[in-house]
C-alpha cells in the first residue's frame, strides 16, 4: 500500500485527509482558452472526434496538465457522450452546442431507451487508462458524467435551452413519463460511473448543470432522487471512490445538494464560500468557488480573490476551483498565475495573516 505522500493531493483531500494546501484544478481547464487546444481544434473540427478518438482526447486532457500541473486531470469528454449507448443519438455543432434530433417527447421513445451498452463507450475506458499511466501519482484523474435531470433536459428540449419549458411541461403534465425516463438515465449513468472508475477514474464529478433552474420543491421531485439513485448504485460497488456534485446557479438548493450522497459539493460563485460552508455543515467537503470572470482582472486582484476563497473555505475538505468553467477568452497567463498562486496559498496566507 502506498503511503499518503504517494497519493495525490486531490484524492487525499477528497477522502478526508488534511494537507498543507488545497488541491487545485479548473472546470473546463482543457479547452478554448489554450492556444494548443485551438490549434488541435482547427485540425479536428468535429467535437465528437476530439472527445471520442482516444489519442486526440488524451492529448487534449493532458494539455493543461503539461502547461500548469493542476492537481486534477479530467477526462476530456461531454456529458452527452453515453447517450448513444442507451439509444439516444446526438451531435455537437461548434457554434450551436448539442443537438438531439429527434428530441425525446413520446412514451414510445422512452420505452425504446435500453440499458447502457458499454461496448459503445470503450474509447472512454482507453482514455482514462492512459491518463492514469501518464500522470501517475503526480495528479488525480477525474471522470465525469451528467446527472439524470440535466441529461433528460437535453434529450427532451433537443438542444440547450433558456427556460426549459418543454421538460418542465412534461414534468408538470406527464410526470410519470418523465420519471420513467429519469430512472432509465440514472441506471445508465450509475453503470457509466462504475465503468469510469474501473478504468482509472479516482474521483468522479457529476454535473447536474440545469438543476439550478428548478424550484426547491421540483428539485426534490425530479433531480435529487435520481442523483441519489446514481450515487447509491455507485457506492454499493465502489464505496471508496469520492464523488462530486456540481450545479450551476445552485444557491437556492445548496443544502439539498448535500443530501445527494456525494462526498463533495462543488459551489458556484453566487454563494460566499464561508456561507456555503455554514449551510452545508462541517462534515461536507466543498469545491470551488472563484468567479471565472475574476481571471480577467489584474494578477493582484486574482491573488486576493484566490486567498479570500481559500481562507473562507478553511484548511479541511476544500478543493480549490472556479465556480464554473474557465471562459474561452481568458488570458492563458492568468490561468498559469491562478495555479501558481493556489499552490503557494499556505505560504501566502501566512504572510498576509
Amino acid at each position: 500500500m502506498a503511503g499518503s505522500s504517494q497519493i495525490p493531493y486531490l484524492l487525499r483531500v477528497a477522502r478526508g485527509e488534511i494537507v498543507d494546501r488545497p488541491p487545485v484544478w479548473m472546470m473546463r481547464q482543457a479547452g478554448r482558452y489554450m492556444k494548443a487546444y485551438r490549434d488541435l481544434r482547427d485540425k479536428y473540427p468535429s467535437f465528437r472526434d476530439r472527445s471520442e478518438i482516444p489519442e486526440i482526447a488524451i492529448e487534449i486532457s493532458l494539455q493543461p496538465w503539461r502547461a500548469f500541473q493542476p492537481d486534477g486531470v479530467i477526462l476530456f469528454s461531454d456529458i452527452l457522450t453515453p447517450l448513444p449507448g442507451i439509444g439516444i443519438p446526438f451531435d455537437i455543432i461548434e457554434s450551436k452546442g448539442p443537438i438531439i434530433n429527434p428530441a425525446i417527447r413520446t412514451q414510445a421513445q422512452i420505452d425504446a431507451i435500453h440499458p447502457l451498452e458499454l461496448d459503445k463507450l470503450t474509447f472512454v475506458g482507453e482514455i482514462l487508462q492512459t491518463l492514469r499511466r501518464e500522470v501517475g501519482n503526480e495528479s488525480t484523474v477525474l471522470g465525469f458524467v451528467g446527472a439524470p435531470w440535466t441529461l433528460a433536459a437535453y434529450a427532451i428540449e433537443g438542444k440547450s435551452s433558456k427556460n426549459y419549458s418543454i421538460i418542465k411541461g412534461m414534468a408538470f403534465s406527464q410526470p410519470a413519463m418523465l420519471h420513467q425516463l429519469l430512472g432509465k438515465i440514472a441506471d445508465a449513468i450509475a453503470l457509466y460511473v462504475r465503468y469510469q472508475i474501473d478504468n482509472g477514474a479516482q474521483v468522479v464529478q457529476m454535473f447536474d448543470s440545469w438543476a439550478g433552474q428548478l424550484t426547491p420543491q421540483d428539485y426534490d421531485t425530479f433531480a435529487l432522487p435520481y442523483q441519489q439513485r446514481v450515487v447509491e448504485q455507485v457506492k454499493a460497488t465502489h464505496p471508496d471512490t469520492p464523488m462530486i456534485l456540481y450545479i450551476s446557479g445552485s444557491a437556492g438548493v445548496l443544502e439539498r445538494m448535500g443530501k445527494s450522497g456525494v462526498d463533495i459539493v462543488s459551489v458556484d460563485w453566487t454563494v460566499d464560500m464561508a456561507e456555503a460552508r455554514a449551510r452545508l455543515g462541517p462534515q461536507m467537503k466543498v469545491q470551488g468557488n472563484m468567479d471565472p470572470g475574476a481571471l480577467f482582472g489584474s494578477q493582484e486582484f486574482i491573488r486576493d480573490r484566490i486567498l479570500d476563497t481559500i481562507k473562507k473555505a478553511g484548511n479541511r475538505g476544500h478543493i480549490f476551483n472556479l465556480g464554473h468553467g474557465v471562459l474561452p477568452e481568458t488570458p492563458e497567463d492568468n490561468v498559469r498565475f491562478f495555479f501558481e498562486t493556489a499552490k503557494q496559498a499556505d505560504k501566502l496566507l501566512t504572510v498576509t495573516a
